[in-house]
């Protein structure tokens, strides 16, 4: 019967590793997607091939690094298969429901952190209760707990996010001095020794990275003198690095200087896939490292005939090979999930947001310590200037004068260029590299993106403008990882303590609990992604006013359709008294309102793309984008003050103030007819002229509705409150028609102009 709960244990956890793997990937896409997707010099589906080779090659090498799930956090002799086993199921399950939770939010975070701390907090609890039972005292859990590795770990992670900024930022500030925005400029002998250096470091990191959990690294070879590929290497370092940087410096002159290749795409192409490899050949531990160590804990047991509760687990201090097959699935896994996890997107967008070169939209809002900190390095950036030469400055400021900005969409603009993209991939394969042939733990995520933030301040994309956002948006992500370790340690450690007192029960009552969490965040998810803004108001041909002219033509029939509905939506939620509809109404507004910002935005960006006639051009985007904002304004008003009477429970509106919206509604719909028929011709004025004529139409019918509340009011016993509400809508409806009919005016004048010139 025992034997029977434990493999159901097993096979609960083949199923949690899956998912871990799931969620696991989707976390940590960021740590090798970044650069290529933030450079855009490959396509999407170009980035995810080089990538998928990576994470293949680094499955299928990772088998050396599970041993760290086995004996890296506690000592296995110390426990029993019953007290392992509630162990590792409550890691998997803190595990997946962590990092379920920061990919929803899209926030990267450490998988290595996490296990690490799961491990720990259920390992200590575990060994509290034993210390408790056999009356020992706190002083004997070093007996239970590694602790000497627990610390390293901890240690050589926290070092790592200070050191990978500092190290990130000095890197690219040498580099963009020497090289400048302008670097394509370049003779091919610095782009040559750029690519040398590069590659040479690239390579040397897949070296110790990718041949350390192999086979191979173990195996001696007659032509290396007898030793192995890694002592080899280890022995003679110098020697091999200066080979490789010559070998590499040599072929990269001669691709740049006879076949014309771009070296700074070939790093970032095979920077990509290091990473990749890297990322499945080291962490692949953090997903199913416990599940493949408590698979095997059961083969052993199950043959010893020995009780669970009285079977110590000493043997997985011995080394033990992961089955191939193990390694292969799991490749499989994160190479599909890399491919189609919508999550995986969301965290890497963070990361680029918050290293982009370009004026976006801030997604952190600043707050004390991020100003504080802005503000004392603004002020010692001022000392430092002060006291350098005048020259040297000079020289400084040339190298960091931006190149002519691209007049294409923000969307469509590189978030950073080829050097810095470069430099990202480099520098967090030389610290990772460094960090593993020392034997010293680090966070693959955490240098990562403490690199790309250390190039992005170096850069000069964290300017006056964005560096108190940006700032904000690296310590929300440095707390998330403060967060990931406490909470991991406290969730786990209550966890284990559960199944201990609950047994099987426990387990199945806590699993429920958190694929009910998961289903809900998926959902979430999902709902996100099909409420993305619905109105795309976009000029992507903009060289003249007839291009403007037509493409905002287009962008008007959509605002108005939008607005009809949001604003149908509202009335059918008032008349129905259902807060999903106004719900509804209330986040179609919202997102007009969001498109409407992004439009402000880029207005710089659009101005200058304008090639003929720009000043009309110009006056007749800003005007209409001046009347979308007040219409959108008007929308986000209506649909608060109706969600929020409704939510405080105040009395409905009545049947005659339902009508008199409704009677409104009608014109409205026949407003919008009219217009799509008017914009649909776009250079015919008659058609915009009947649609002008009933602007005076529908002022009387809200001077009329309005004329009837306030007779309502003084005759009969009403609601202040809904009296209140209702008036307030009839008056922004005001305003929400005056808007529209200013986007068909703004439309209707330049039609005229068009007109004149044809005469």
């Amino acid at each position: 019967m025992a034997e029977n709960l434990y493999f159901y244990i097993i096979i609960l956890l083949s199923l949690l590793a899956l998912g871990d793997l799931i969620v696991g990937v989707s976390n940590d896409a960021v740590n090798f997607l970044n650069s290529a997707i933030g450079s855009k010099v490959f396509s999407f589906r170009k980035i995810m091939i080089y990538a998928s080779i990576g994470i293949a090659c680094g499955a299928f090498f990772s088998s050396g690094m599970m041993e760290v799930a086995r004996k890296g956090i506690f000592n296995p002799e110390a426990f029993f298969f019953d007290e392992i086993i509630y162990i590792f199921m409550a890691v998997m399950i803190t595990d997946i429901l962590l990092l379920d939770f920061f990919n929803t939010l899209g926030m990267p975070t450490s998988t290595t952190v996490s296990i690490v701390f799961e491990l720990l907090g259920a390992a200590v609890i575990m060994a509290i209760i034993k210390i408790f039972e056999v009356g020992e005292s706190l002083g004997d859990l070093p007996n239970y707990i590694n602790t000497a590795k627990a610390v390293q770990i901890i240690l050589g992670i926290l070092l790592s996010v200070f050191i990978a900024f500092s190290v990130g930022a000095l890197v690219q500030w040498i580099s963009r001095v020497l090289l400048t925005y302008k670097f394509e400029e370049k003779q091919p002998l610095f782009h040559a020794f750029f690519g040398g250096i590069s590659l040479a470091m690239i390579a040397n990191f897949i070296l110790i990275k990718g041949l350390k959990g192999t086979p191979f690294a173990s195996d001696t070879y007659a032509f290396l003198n007898g030793l192995t590929i890694t002592a080899f290497i280890d022995q003679f370092a110098v020697w091999v690095n200066l080979f490789s940087a010559l070998f590499w410096f040599v072929l990269s002159f001669v691709l740049i200087r006879f076949f014309k290749v771009d070296i700074y795409k070939v790093i970032i192409g095979i920077g990509t896939f290091a990473l990749a490899l890297a990322f499945a050949g080291n962490d692949l531990v953090n997903f199913i490292g416990v599940p493949v160590a408590a698979y095997q804990s059961f083969e052993i047991w199950s043959q010893s005939g020995v009780a669970a509760s009285e079977f110590s687990m000493g043997v997985l201090s011995k080394k033990v090979p992961t089955p191939t097959v193990f390694l292969l699935v799991s490749g499989i896994i994160m190479i599909l999930t890399l491919w189609f996890s919508s999550k995986a997107r969301r965290v890497v967008k963070t990361s680029l947001d918050l290293s982009d070169q370009n004026q976006i939209k801030e997604r952190f809002q600043p707050n004390i310590l991020s100003r504080v900190l802005v503000r004392f390095f603004m002020r010692s950036n001022q000392l430092v200037v002060g006291v350098l030469p005048s020259g040297a400055l000079q020289k400084m400021n040339t190298a960091f004068q931006l190149a002519p900005l691209p007049t294409t969409a923000n969307a469509d603009r590189p978030a950073f260029d080829k050097v810095r993209a470069s430099i990202n991939l480099v520098v967090a394969a030389i610290l990772i590299a460094i960090a593993t042939s020392l034997k010293l733990p680090l966070s693959t995520t955490y240098v990562t993106f403490m690199v790309a933030m250390g190039t992005s301040l170096a850069d000069r994309a964290w300017d006056n403008d964005s560096a108190v956002y940006r700032v904000a948006g690296v310590l929300n992500v440095i707390g998330g990882w403060f967060f990931t370790a406490f909470s991991a340690f406290v969730v786990c450690g209550t966890i284990v303590y559960f199944f201990y007192i609950g047994g099987p029960a426990a387990i199945v009552a806590i699993v429920a609990l958190v694929l009910l969490i998961i289903a809900r965040n998926f959902l979430l998810t999902r709902s996100t992604t099909k409420t993305a803004p619905s109105v795309q108001l976009r000029i992507s041909k903009n060289e003249s006013l007839r291009d403007v002219i037509e493409e905002s033509s287009g962008n008007t029939q959509q605002l108005l359709k939008h607005s009809i509905a949001t604003y149908r939506l509202m009335v059918l939620g008032l008349e129905t008294n259902k807060r999903s509809h106004l719900e509804a109404a209330a986040k179609k507004a919202a997102l007009l309102a969001q498109e409407v910002d992004d439009l402000k935005n880029d207005i710089f960006y659009f101005i200058k793309s304008l090639k003929e006639n720009s000043l009309e051009a110009s006056n007749f985007y800003i005007a209409l984008l001046s009347s979308i904002h007040d219409l959108s304004e008007d929308l986000v008003y209506l649909t608060r003050i109706s969600l929020e009477h409704l939510k405080n429970n105040h009395k409905p509106l009545k049947q005659s103030q339902i009508e008199g919206l409704v009677n409104i509604l009608k014109q409205l719909n026949s407003f919008y007819k009219e217009s799509d028929e008017a914009v649909t011709h776009k250079t015919d004025f008659k058609e915009y002229d009947d649609v002008l004529k009933q602007k005076s139409e529908l002022y009387e019918l809200i001077n009329s509705v309005i004329n009837q509340q306030i007779a309502l009011t003084v005759d009969e016993e009403t609601s202040p409150k809904n009296t209140s509400l209702y008036f307030n809508i009839l008056m922004r409806t005001k305003d929400l028609i005056r808007h529209k009919f200013d986007l068909v005016e703004a439309l209707a004048g330049v039609v005229v102009q068009l007109n004149a010139r044809k005469v």
